[in-house]
Parts: C-alpha cells; sequence; structure tokens
C-alpha cells in the first residue's frame, strides 16, 4: 500500500462481547464480520464456505439471533453479543446440541457442524420441543454436502428430549 493510500485508509472503532469477552479494535468500514472473527480474534470454527449466504457455515449468534456472518459487516456487529461454535459450551462441558451430534452421528466431513450447532442452538432456544419439520425448517440456510440430513436432525431432536445434556439425570 502507498503512502497516499495509507493516509487515506478509513478505519471505524468498534466493540462487541463475543463468547463472554468484551474486545474493542479499529476496522475497515467494508471488512466482514466472518472476516473479524476469523483473523482477528482467531476464532476459527466460524467458517467462509460460499461468501453468498447460502451455505451457513459461518453461522454464529448475534444478540441470541442465528446470523449468517458473511452477510455482516463488522461494524453491523458494533455493541452487540456474539457467540461462536467456540463459546457453545460451558466450563469445559459440551452443550447438549454438540452431544447430541456426537450421539448420533450427526457429522461427517465438520464443515458444515459449527453452522448446523449453532443454528440448532438458536432453534431450541425459541422452541425447546420441535417437531422434525421444525428442526427441518430451522436448517434451511445450512447445507450439508456429506448428505447427514437425517442424522443430523436426529442429533438436534437428541438434544431436545435431553436439554440438560447426556450426564445430568432428569
Amino acid at each position: 500500500m502507498s503512502v497516499a493510500n495509507e493516509a487515506t485508509r478509513v478505519v471505524v472503532p468498534i466493540e462487541m462481547t463475543v463468547n463472554g469477552t468484551r474486545h474493542e479494535a479499529q476496522v475497515e468500514p467494508r471488512l466482514l464480520l466472518v472476516h473479524y472473527l476469523r483473523e482477528q480474534l482467531s476464532l476459527t470454527g466460524t467458517h467462509v464456505g460460499c461468501d453468498t449466504s447460502q451455505c451457513g457455515a459461518c453461522t454464529i449468534l448475534m444478540n441470541g439471533r442465528a446470523v449468517k456472518a458473511c452477510t455482516i459487516l463488522a461494524v453491523q456487529a458494533n455493541g452487540a453479543e456474539l457467540t461462536t461454535i467456540e463459546g457453545v459450551a460451558q466450563d469445559g462441558r459440551l452443550h447438549p446440541v454438540q452431544e447430541g451430534f456426537r450421539e448420533e452421528h450427526g457429522l461427517q466431513c465438520g464443515f458444515c457442524t459449527p453452522g448446523m450447532i449453532i443454528s440448532a442452538v438458536a432453534l431450541l432456544n425459541d422452541n425447546p420441543r420441535p417437531s422434525d419439520d421444525e428442526i427441518k425448517h430451522a436448517l434451511e440456510g445450512n447445507i450439508c454436502r456429506c448428505t447427514g440430513y437425517i442424522n443430523i436432525v436426529k442429533s438436534i431432536r437428541w438434544a431436545a428430549e435431553h436439554p440438560g445434556g447426556a450426564n445430568v439425570s432428569g
């Protein structure tokens, strides 16, 4: 970058809470949230799959709502509370959705898994006992190229039936 270009570079201050930790940064206004998470915070579980918001691999929670981080600018998340796949497990314990994916073999190659899990967490937060059709509808914006959909639905159903996880009797 030339000196003239460096002098005209525009940056904007942002702050957000990601997985419970507050972050402040200076970013270019055009920086996508997915790139901020991956490149500046090293949270690489949020995948870049298609760059067109079709695959869902970049899905995160923003203020409790599932969003695709490839369609949001980092500046649009200013002041937000974000949860990435790295923040789903708590205190060394898997989230029930993560346990469900393990118990019901809900992943194959694993590329889509973070987005699928985040979408499922958002679904179960809003609807703790979804039907299979409601689970399928919630996953419509996520693509699994390994055709693991049957086991993904089983995994989410498992999580709905075990809201405390496998290690909690209930």
